[in-house]
């Protein structure tokens, strides 16, 4: 089987006919349609949470709160209590607010606690255990989220995800399989393998998991609210464990954690007007390649096509990694990168027929950052849209559980860059804006987004991922303007490209033998990837006020389910 780029989108080519008169992909269509309400998320399980409270009558904050609470149980390697992220909310009253509570680094953190004596890196101190560990800001984001616009109580948007946890739910085979693969990590702990063991034994699919632990924390902050987190008992439990864990967070650090309530980045391309996620989100990430192939034609030549993607993201790439941090600490300079002139001057460094070297373009080297993303998609019968990413970084993150706390933390403290100023073994010199500081947050890949067409929503999308999330929802986004089918948008193969290192990913059989030896002939390095992110995604009609959810056919667990 070959896949082939046709109009900006992808085709399935094999032996048999599977591709129409258009070029575009003729798989079945999956998207889920509704009229009113819709929620598509990674886990049947929380995707029926969210789907439950829009039909008592809450609206998309209210069930985008209650599927962020499912998915600590139901999808622990990702979902969480213990980590944090992003939401990005549209009202049906053209308002819109994106909502950051991405964890931030402990008061005690420094540039260079994560290196040796000899100003090394050490090996798996800033991705395992305590120290590796930020303040999460998950719980504070979603109570904040719900107090200031929702509709219902705590115990009503927490109901489902209590019963999961204190009644369990049965394990499908990919449940069964994600967790048995991590069977030598749970078996360290006692406190973890007493949850998501069996006896000492791996769960299989069929079984039921119970979470006691975790229920009697959903039940304490669905009883006293994110102080239950930052200031109760459970904050007790996690500073006494990080102190015996050899971590540095502390009470003060979980008492001083804010969520920020700001206004989304926004950026237009073509007719499109795009809002997404600001610094230290991905989001500028997106606008920049967006802009740079503003300017181009639809080339009739597929490597061409590519060339210039890829292009675009080298240069949007390089810049973020130079110049980008949290705004708290670092003065980010998005009136420049995202001017339609700054995109004018890089589409004049791009050669027609051969690619670009990384190295002329990159002044920092780009940091390693966890791709363990979860992302979900709500859509209420009001109009109200929400598109939230959040996260632990690495599956399971940290790989710890404070005590009987019940989740798992996060090591998000691996996304800041460990070792700035230092060259690296390419001779390039690292930046400091995302530097190792107190209470500083992360550069994030995360890119919650929502295109508006004539001021209307007509998606709203995001994916899991790590380094790839930018390129996936700007791919999603280009799908839209090709000839494909609503469920094509997030079903179709994907490609990334950020320069270094210096080698195309692509998915298994995404490209056709022509094409892929033309991209060698100019110079592009061609490597299949497997692990891609789940866009989980709803596109509207708004002239026929229709709704599709498009759970992305990658994860196996999720649904998209209509009110």
């Amino acid at each position: 089987m070959l896949y082939q780029i046709v109009s900006g989108g992808i085709c399935l080519r094999s032996s048999a006919p599977s591709c129409n008169s258009n070029g575009a992909i003729a798989t079945p269509t999956t998207a889920k349609l509704g009229t009113t309400g819709m929620v598509v998320s990674e886990q049947h399980e929380a995707t029926q949470a969210g789907i439950a409270i829009l039909n008592q009558g809450g609206n998309a904050i209210d069930a985008a709160v209650g599927v962020g609470y499912a998915l600590a149980v139901t999808y622990p390697c990702c979902g969480n209590l213990g980590g944090g992220g992003f939401m990005l909310i549209r009202f049906a009253d053209g308002r819109s607010r994106f909502l950051d509570f991405r964890e931030m680094a402990p008061g005690a953190a420094t540039p260079n606690m994560y290196l040796d004596a000899k100003g090394q890196v050490i090996r798996n101190l800033s991705t395992k255990g305590y120290l590796a560990v930020g303040v999460p800001g998950t719980v504070k984001g979603l109570d904040y989220a719900l107090t200031t616009y929702g509709t219902r109580n705590r115990q009503q948007v927490m109901a489902s995800a209590i019963a999961l946890a204190e009644r369990g739910f049965i394990l499908q085979a990919a449940d069964a399989a994600l967790l048995q693969g991590f069977t030598k990590t749970f078996k360290t702990q006692p406190n973890v393998a007493s949850i998501f063991l069996k006896n000492g034994k791996p769960y299989q699919s069929g079984d039921r998991l119970v979470q006691s632990h975790l229920a009697r924390s959903l039940r304490s902050i669905a009883d006293r609210g994110s102080d239950a987190f930052y200031q109760g008992a459970i904050a007790d439990e996690l500073v006494t464990a990080s102190q015996q864990g050899r971590g540095i967070l502390t009470k003060t650090d979980l008492a001083k954690y804010r969520v920020r309530d700001t206004v989304p980045l926004q950026c237009q391309y073509r007719n499109y007007q795009i809002l997404t996620a600001p610094p230290p989100g991905g989001g500028a990430t997106l606008c920049q390649m967006l802009n740079i192939l503003e300017g181009y034609p639809q080339s009739d030549r597929l490597s061409q096509t590519l060339h210039r993607r890829f292009s675009a993201m080298l240069f949007a790439y390089a810049d973020r990694n130079a110049m980008l941090g949290d705004p708290a600490f670092v003065r980010n300079p998005l009136d420049r990168l995202l001017s339609k002139s700054y995109a004018a001057t890089i589409r004049q460094k791009i050669k027609s027929d051969r690619a670009i070297d990384p190295n002329r373009v990159y002044r920092t080297n780009p940091a390693v950052e966890g791709n363990h993303t979860t992302h979900y998609t709500i859509a209420d019968r009001q109009g109200n849209i929400v598109s939230v990413t959040y996260t632990i970084n690495g599956l399971f993150g940290a790989g710890v559980i404070a005590g009987q706390t019940g989740f798992f933390l996060n090591n998000e403290m691996d996304d800041f860059t460990a070792k700035p100023a230092v060259p690296n073994t390419y001779g390039l010199v690292q930046g400091s804006a995302n530097a190792i500081a107190p209470l500083k947050r992360p550069l994030s890949s995360m890119t919650p987004t929502i295109v508006l067409l004539n001021n209307q929503p007509v998606l709203a999308t995001g994916s899991r991922g790590g380094s790839t999330i930018p390129t996936t929802v700007l791919q999603v986004i280009l799908n839209r303007e090709a000839n494909l089918t609503h469920q094509q948008w997030v079903d179709a193969p994907r490609i990334h490209y950020q320069g270094l290192p210096n080698v195309v990913i692509a998915e298994p059989y995404a490209l056709a033998n022509p094409v892929f030896q033309e991209l060698w002939r100019m110079g592009y390095r061609v490597i299949p990837f497997p692990n891609w992110g789940a866009a989980e995604s709803i596109a509207i009609d708004p002239s026929a006020k229709t709704i599709y959810g498009l759970h992305d056919s990658r994860e196996r667990t999720g649904s998209a389910l209509a009110q």
